[in-house]
């Protein structure tokens, strides 16, 4: 499935940047949700874009400016024929994540004890190596990632996942970090670029889950030997899952976008406002400076492209003039959820694998 999409994405398409950046949103709010940070995918759209939040509080888009910069990082590195992995480059990857909290160390090796703890069952569920032990499994754990071998990709990226994850050398940050790291790993391996190869938005859709699989691949402390094939199989399953919901996106963006030609043609706008409107059928809030960073427009002609959209009753104007953002308006609306009504369902090639999770062991 992913060699497919991939050959769909090397072929040059208008909408294919519109695309990329959902996804990469998507993974941002997802990997953030998990950790409690409540993100909305506007805000997130706005970090991938570099432009001020929405409505994220200042702590909360603190965590997602320094999640974009990590998977900047990523996307960077994944074509990169003079990168290697080593422990200066996962530890370069923590400091992005979280150098805008000094207190929490970023960059530098944890060294006291540490402990998962659920708040739903009240309980420490894992207990991670000790600290004096830490750089020495790094060390190790980034030369077994710098290796060439035979291993599949998906499993050796699902690996490195668990094996930071068990390791938590890190006092904060470690799930968002083995993330990126996944993400890192198979985009290395060319299956698919980074922004389309995560995983981490339908994690965020299924973050109960998640933590129940850890919690059993771990069984509440540090060994390596145990048996990590229930991890690999959940890993599976998210990859089918999130390939198909790609698969989907690329077929709405076709739809969408041929669509918004006959309206854009209807009413005799500029071709460049068509990048607009397929955000705001997406449902995302749309603004100004974002059309006009992306257009490379002048003031004056970004404002006459809105005026018009709002005239024709595509986008909805929000809020005063320094904060003003647009939404899909009435004929957008209807577009919308025309798609909503034959949006296709997704298979699951593991439907027995939550139940299986749930069972007691």
């Amino acid at each position: 499935m992913r060699r497919e999409l991939a050959s769909a994405l090397r072929a040059p398409q208008r909408w294919a940047g519109g695309l990329r950046r959902t996804m990469l949103a998507r993974a941002i709010q997802g990997s953030n949700s998990i950790e409690g940070y409540v993100v909305s995918v506007d805000d997130a759209v706005a970090a991938v874009d570099e432009e001020e939040p929405l409505s994220a509080e200042e702590r909360t888009w603190a965590e997602i400016v320094g999640y974009r910069q990590t998977l900047n990082y990523v996307l960077r590195m994944a074509n990169d024929p003079h990168f290697h992995f080593d422990t200066s480059a996962i530890r370069s990857m923590h400091f992005m994540l979280l150098n805008h909290d000094l207190s929490k160390d970023p960059g530098q090796y944890r060294t006291r004890s540490i402990y998962v703890h659920d708040d739903k069952l009240g309980a420490n569920v894992y207990e991670g190596p000790d600290a004096e032990n830490v750089p020495e499994l790094m060390s190790t754990f980034a030369r077994s990632l710098d290796e060439q071998t035979a291993c599949d990709p998906l499993t050796a990226a699902a690996m490195a996942h668990l094996n930071l994850v068990m390791i938590h050398p890190f006092r904060d940050g470690n799930g968002r970090m083995a993330r990126a790291l996944q993400t890192l790993v198979l985009a290395r391996t060319s299956i698919v670029e980074p922004a389309f190869a995560s995983i981490e938005e339908w994690l965020g859709h299924n973050t109960d889950d998640y933590y129940r699989i850890l919690a059993l691949t771990g069984a509440g402390h540090w060994n390596p030997h145990r048996d990590a094939h229930w991890w690999i199989k959940f890993n599976l399953r998210a990859h089918h899952m999130q390939a198909q919901t790609l698969r989907r996106r690329i077929r709405n963006a076709e739809r969408i976008w041929l669509r918004l030609d006959d309206i854009v043609g209807k009413h005799a706008l500029p071709e460049r406002v068509t990048d607009v409107l397929y955000e705001a059928v997406l449902g995302y809030r749309v603004r100004r400076s974002g059309h006009l960073r992306r257009a490379e427009l002048e003031g004056r002609t970004a404002t006459r492209d809105f005026a018009r959209m709002v005239q024709f009753n595509l986008l909805t104007a929000v809020g005063e003039t320094r904060g003003r953002h647009y939404v899909a308006g009435p004929v957008l609306d209807e577009l919308r959820a025309e798609l909503r009504a034959d949006r296709s369902m997704l298979d699951d090639p593991y439907p027995w694998m939550p139940a299986a999770l749930r069972a007691p062991r």
